[in-house]
C-alpha cells in the first residue's frame, strides 16, 4: 500500500545579480528531512495555510511563503506555479511538493538556527557546478530546477518562460551502480510510457548527473 500523502510548498527565490539570475539556497542540518542537502526554502501546509474554498495549490503557495520567512528570514512576493513533485510510492514519508517561483524583498538573508546551517545566493549553473565537483548535495527536484534555471538571464526571463506548471511523477530505477529517476513520457515510466526512444530522465550514477528530456 501507499504510504499516506502530504501536501508541502517550496519557493524557487531569484533575484537579479550581476552574473545573472541568483537562487536562493539552504543547506540542511546532517540529521532531518534531507540531510546536509542545498534545497530551496519550503515545507508543509499547515492548518494556518489553508483557506476556506482554496484549492492545495493555494495552500502550497502560502506555506512557501511562511517557511520562507522562517527558514530565511525574508518575504518574497509574485509567486507563480512553477511544478508540482509526487514522489515514487517506496518514499517513506510522501510529500506532493508545489514548487512556486518568486521574487525577493530586498531584506538580508537571517537563516534560522537549528533549522537552517547556510543560506546563500548562487547562480544555478555555480550549484550545478559545485554538485558536478562533488562539493555540495542536491536532490533531484532542486537539480531539475536548476538546470531549467540556467538558461535564463533575468528573473524576468525566468517568469516569462512560465506556459504551464510542470508535473513530475517520479518513478526511480535501479541501476548497477546508482540510480535514474523517471517521469512521464519516458520510454520506461512504468506509469505514463513515452514512445520508444523518448527521454525524459535523471540518471544519478555518478557525477555529473546526466538530464535526458526529448
Amino acid at each position: 500500500m501507499d504510504a499516506p500523502m502530504r501536501v508541502a510548498g517550496t519557493a524557487v527565490v531569484l533575484r537579479d545579480a550581476a552574473d545573472g539570475v541568483e537562487v536562493l539556497m539552504l543547506r540542511r542540518p546532517a540529521t532531518g528531512s534531507f540531510p546536509g542537502a542545498w534545497v530551496f526554502p519550503g515545507g508543509r501546509v499547515d492548518p494556518g495555510d489553508e483557506r476556506d474554498g482554496d484549492d492545495e495549490e493555494q495552500a502550497a503557495s502560502r506555506a512557501a511563503v511562511r517557511e520562507t520567512r522562517e527558514e530565511a528570514g525574508i518575504g518574497i512576493r509574485d509567486l507563480a506555479t512553477l511544478s508540482r513533485w509526487v514522489p515514487p510510492a517506496e518514499t517513506p514519508v510522501r510529500f506532493r511538493t508545489w514548487f512556486f517561483l518568486a521574487r525577493e524583498d530586498g531584506e538580508a538573508l537571517r537563516p534560522n538556527p537549528g533549522e537552517i546551517e547556510e543560506a546563500l545566493w548562487m547562480t544555478p549553473g555555480g550549484a550545478l557546478e559545485r554538485h558536478a565537483a562533488g562539493e555540495l548535495t542536491l536532490f533531484p527536484p532542486t537539480w531539475v530546477t536548476l538546470h531549467a534555471l540556467r538558461e535564463h538571464r533575468t528573473v524576468d526571463d525566468a517568469f516569462a518562460a512560465i506556459s504551464a506548471f510542470a508535473r513530475y511523477e517520479t518513478r526511480m530505477q535501479q541501476l548497477e551502480r546508482g540510480m535514474r529517476a523517471l517521469w512521464a513520457g519516458d520510454e520506461e515510466h512504468p506509469d505514463q510510457p513515452g514512445a520508444p526512444g523518448a527521454r525524459h530522465r535523471l540518471t544519478m550514477a555518478a557525477l555529473p548527473w546526466q538530464y535526458e528530456r526529448g
